[in-house]
């Protein structure tokens, strides 16, 4: 069950070592983009391209849907970055339900995980596959691997390093079930430890936008932490113009002493652009200008040249 790239490299590790799949679960195909073409899923794709029976309920609840389900007779089920189950689905299989989530738990419990260990500064993520229960991201964990997060770590990034992790912790997970249904020793689950949890609440848009009286670290963590999607932003204000969005998916911070005039830019309007911001100023090195494409900056200022006194907001 699942529905993003993040879920297919699961679902491909899993097929290419041999488990019988005897069913795929996800999202409705839905409009999206200007243009509202329908769109499917990435997990969808992949299952029409190797013959997968594929099931797309509306409602988890559906009886219809329920029944499909039960009639796979699965001896287990598999979740990756999907929607949250009712029990009579999650409670179904005789093995249980398994999830993967893109945090080492308790920490980071909910939607957004990857993007907040990088917004909150953490040196380091993971993946974790634990067994499904009432509350969300609350079940027994069986098991878990760290990644690393360097300083200049995007979310894409992470999330890319996670997808690879999580795919070989998740048929590591399989085949220890499976070990365990045939000879019936007992999987090592351990309780999650209450202590230490915290949550990754889903992104708004108003989490996006750059507060440039905050300190330069900080902000250099906002950035990365939301790019490429959904990408953090500013405003640039010009006195006498409509202001105008700026979305900057790559950017680096330089620490200094004494920097006034938060959010005014520095440039030389040919290969530079800073704002200056609490405790130093951050270089933008990839941005994108409402109404046009993303470039790079030195690529961008060729056609654009910022007015004296314009500033960030």
């Amino acid at each position: 069950m699942g529905t993003p790239e993040f879920a297919v490299a699961s679902l491909m590790a899993l097929k290419e070592a041999g488990h019988n799949i005897v069913g795929v679960v996800t999202t409705a195909d839905k409009p999206a983009g200007r243009g509202q073409i329908i769109h499917q899923s990435a997990v969808k794709e992949y299952a029409l391209k190797h013959d997968l029976k594929l099931l797309q309920p509306v409602n988890l609840k559906d009886e219809k849907f329920i029944e499909e389900l039960r009639h796979l007779n699965a001896d287990l089920q598999l979740v990756v970055a999907f929607r949250m189950l009712p029990e009579a689905v999650w409670n179904m299989p005789r093995l249980g339900t398994f999830n993967l989530h893109a945090s080492l738990l308790p920490r980071y419990r909910g939607a957004a995980p990857i993007n907040w260990a990088i917004i909150n500064g953490d040196d380091e993520s993971g993946v974790t596959t634990f067994k499904l229960k009432h509350q969300i991201d609350t079940g027994n964990i069986l098991f878990s691997e760290k990644v690393k997060i360097l300083a200049n770590t995007s979310a894409g990034e992470l999330h890319d390093a996670l997808k690879e992790t999580g795919a070989t912790l998740f048929l590591r997970t399989v085949n220890a079930i499976s070990k365990s249904d045939e000879d019936g020793t007992a999987l090592p689950f351990s309780e999650q430890d209450n202590t230490l949890v915290s949550h990754a609440p889903k992104i708004f848009r108003e989490t996006c936008r750059i507060n440039w009286d905050k300190d330069a670290k900080s902000i250099h963590n906002l950035i990365r932490g939301l790019s490429p999607y959904p990408a953090a932003f500013t405003e640039l204000h010009n006195e006498g113009l409509k202001p105008l969005t700026v979305k900057i998916y790559k950017a680096v911070y330089i620490l200094q002493e004494e920097v006034r005039d938060n959010g005014k830019l520095i440039t030389d309007n040919k290969s530079f652009l800073r704002v200056k911001c609490l405790g130093g100023c951050i270089e933008i090195m990839e941005l994108q200008m409402e109404g046009k494409k993303r470039m790079r900056t030195d690529e961008f200022l060729r056609g654009y040249s910022f007015r004296e006194g314009s500033v960030f907001v």
